[in-house]
């Protein structure tokens, strides 16, 4: 997974089981607290689903909220942890 649609895809189809409706407006500046209304238990499946997804291997230590604030800004997150090869084992 390399491309940046590729990434928003998978984040919004995550988006989509965790809150068990289609996001039909879904931008790069929706707000994952404020606009989607998520909370703790929401964004821990959220990662877990994009974990699946994507390869990746989220490490608490380096998440930090800001990473979360938007789709925008998890996206980057996400892309960032797949430019370091940083896969689940």
């Amino acid at each position: 997974m390399t491309d940046r649609q590729e990434v928003l895809a998978a984040i919004e189809k995550a988006l989509d089981e965790v809150l068990e409706r289609e996001i039909t407006e879904l931008t790069e500046e929706t707000r994952l607290f404020d606009d989607l209304r998520l909370d703790s238990s929401a964004i821990l499946e959220l990662l877990l689903l994009v974990e699946d997804t994507t390869g990746i291997a989220v490490d608490p230590e380096d998440l930090d909220i800001d990473h979360l604030r938007t789709v925008r800004t998890f996206a980057d997150y996400v892309e960032a942890v797949l430019a370091r090869g940083e896969e689940g084992s």
